[in-house]
């Protein structure tokens, strides 16, 4: 879609990543580290700083303590921690229990390592799961259960009551949570994001990635983190150090540096959060129906009382004829199609108004 909305000059609401400038900070200490020559291979697990601020941001984000020297991996972008991870634990005919939709690096990463997905199609209109058909799904070949909160697409987030029934279902069968919590603080609407890490049987048989591209609006700097009891950890390392080795040496330091005001991360909610509702009260008044997200930059937006015309035929048509890109979800549905689109509002205001002023016009 990203590639569509350039042929056609279109506003681009579809790839989820920021068209702002990432902090003026950020940047410099980024420029300092390169300049200060810290520009040779960082430690295999990251350096000690930076896995040591990781490790204070989970304890007093979620009360979780991860040892940084052996519970804690500074990974190349969260979608290469999902794939080490997998290909770490999950072999020839493992299953591999999914919710759709689902963000599109799962599946070829499960196929990949040799294992079977098995695919839950969360309960529409307000994507929930049932957690009966999860039970009824487990069998002796189960592995994993890969979960996503806050999710992408929908920004639904996982309750209290969601994550005891995943641990329960996971310790009664002895499996492996591999937990994507990428859009962590942004969180609207004084909710609060339950990490798997809160929850100490989760925990122990848990990996928890995060990306600090999406947390600090540097996307294309391809850093985040993998945390994990060090029994995962030690299979996830065989994988990992031949895989990327060890990941952008001053990029880590300038992180290392930046993590130490916790506004930086915090104030992120509130960021995010006003962005949505300017965007949602621009368009309030439109054909489209939606619900507020609860988190992630994602907002979902239902077009049925336009067209009952296919999602993907309708993004592609918006992007064409009204120059606006989005993304139609049914691609991470598998034969479902609920007339809805996503729409990324990690832009700045004037594209926002923009958007707006173009779908009050469909």
């Amino acid at each position: 879609m990203s590639q569509l909305a350039a042929q056609h000059g279109a506003l681009n609401l579809s790839q989820g990543f920021p068209s702002f400038t990432a902090s003026e900070e950020l940047k410099q200490l980024a420029s300092q580290a390169i300049l200060e020559d810290h520009n040779q291979y960082a430690p295999m697990a990251g350096l000690p700083a930076l896995r040591i601020a990781i490790s204070k941001m989970f304890e007093s984000q979620h009360n979780a303590f991860y040892d940084p020297d052996t519970e804690v991996y500074v990974v190349a972008g969260a979608t290469q921690g999902i794939f080490t991870a997998i290909q770490a634990t999950i072999f020839k005919g493992d299953e591999v229990i999914l919710f759709t939709p689902a963000y599109d690096c799962y599946e070829p990463a499960i196929k990949v390592a040799g294992g079977i997905p098995v695919r839950i199609a969360m309960r529409l209109p307000d994507f929930t799961i049932d957690w009966d058909q999860v039970r009824s799904s487990v069998n002796s070949n189960t592995k994993m259960i890969l979960i996503n909160s806050p999710h992408n697409p929908s920004g639904k987030l996982l309750t209290h009551e969601d994550m005891l029934q995943l641990e329960k279902i996971a310790v009664e069968n002895n499996l492996i949570v591999l937990s994507d919590e990428v859009y962590e603080h942004m969180v609207f609407d004084r909710r609060e994001h339950l990490s798997a890490s809160r929850y100490p049987a989760l925990k122990e048989r848990s990996f928890v990635m995060g990306s600090f591209g999406k947390t600090f609006h540097v996307t294309g700097w391809k850093t985040g983190f993998c945390l994990a009891p060090p029994r995962l950890i030690k299979e996830f390392l065989k994988v990992h150090q031949n895989v990327v080795f060890c990941v952008n040496h001053p990029i880590q330091k300038a992180i290392a540096t930046y993590l130490q005001t916790p506004e930086h991360y915090t104030d992120l909610g509130k960021f995010y959060q006003r962005k949505r509702d300017l965007f949602l009260n621009l368009i309030k008044d439109s054909m489209f129906k939606f619900t507020p997200s609860e988190s992630t930059y994602f907002q979902l937006l239902d077009y049925s009382n336009i067209t009952d015309e296919g999602d993907y035929a309708f993004a592609k048509a918006l992007t064409v004829n009204h120059k606006i890109a989005s993304i139609p979800i049914s691609v991470f549905m598998e034969g479902r199609d609920p007339k809805m689109l996503r729409f990324c509002f990690a832009k700045t205001d004037e594209e926002i108004v923009a958007a707006a002023n173009i779908l009050n016009e469909i």
